[in-house]
């Protein structure tokens, strides 16, 4: 069940445009809602001028198209909220370090995709030294425990779609026609929103302050979720999953290479966790 080599390259390569885009959505300040709306919205307005070129997804996929459109607006709701409230090291560790147990389960369950002892080992370690990372700052407490409920929640719902779009890539046909319609899909709700919750001047002043932002936020999602569209194809979901959300040791290297924050003891622990965890998997298959 270890993935393809070309198909390890791309998904660290989502993991890296996952981290850049959520970080845009997390320091976006003055309104992450409206930068939200242009993150999942450019996917819509890049993706309408390319149905003529694209072919449909196979009519058995559609049901799970509805669905993870669904999911991943609920997933957005829910992430807006937890960044509201929580800082990103400790929301997005949290949130996308349990994924992949989530996603072994639920992948055993609906998939038949069973994972061996070495699999099983190799999505723990990648899941706890993920998780470790939120305890960075020392173990939450008070006011600090407020976003890891909601950060569990957004769990649910990286789980949930990921199954969901696992099946529904594997009766699409090729892969191309899934991509471009749950891109164009799951930006119609929040583009609606925008225009019916606030003031047309309010979105058009924030368009001209952070178009730049939100548009590159918006490229970078549709490459990191296409890229595991299409892994999650090709291979087996948990294994996937596990490897894309290294995007939370990205973020720490970043931090640390440009924003010149120290790496510290618990940061280099939990990246020597996470990359035992990977070759584990590799190894197991």
């Amino acid at each position: 069940m270890a993935l393809q080599p070309h198909l390890v390259a791309l998904v660290l390569l989502a993991a890296i445009t996952h981290a850049t885009w959520n970080a845009l959505v997390k320091t976006s300040g003055d309104d992450r809602f409206l930068t939200m709306v242009f993150v999942v919205g450019v996917g819509t307005v890049l993706g309408i001028p390319l149905i003529p070129f694209i072919p449909l997804p196979h009519p058995d996929s559609w049901p799970y198209l509805a669905a993870s459109t669904l999911l991943h607006n609920g997933y957005y709701v829910i992430l807006i909220m937890a960044y509201r409230v929580g800082d990103l090291s400790q929301v997005y560790p949290l949130a996308r370090g349990t994924a992949p147990l989530l996603v072994a389960l639920l992948a055993a369950y609906f998939a038949g995709e069973t994972l061996g002892l070495g699999g099983m080992v190799g999505v723990g370690l990648v899941s706890v030294g993920i998780v470790s990372l939120m305890f960075v700052g020392g173990i939450p407490r008070g006011e600090a425990q407020k976003p890891i409920f909601l950060a569990l929640g957004t769990s649910v719902f990286i789980a949930s779609y990921t199954i969901v779009d696992g099946l529904g890539m594997r009766l699409a046909g090729p892969p191309w026609g899934y991509i471009l319609w749950l891109n164009i899909l799951e930006g119609i709700p929040f583009i609606i929103a925008a225009y019916f919750l606030r003031h047309r001047h309010d979105v058009s002043g924030f368009f001209e302050r952070r178009w730049k932002k939100g548009f590159a936020g918006g490229v970078l999602a549709i490459v990191a979720y296409g890229l595991v569209l299409y892994a999650l194809s090709q291979g087996a979901m948990a294994y996937v999953v596990a490897m894309r959300e290294t995007s939370v040791l990205f973020v720490a290297v970043i931090g640390s290479l440009i924003l010149k924050e120290t790496f510290g003891k618990v940061r280099i622990i939990a990246a020597m966790i996470i990359v035992t965890g990977l070759v584990t998997l590799q190894l197991s298959g």
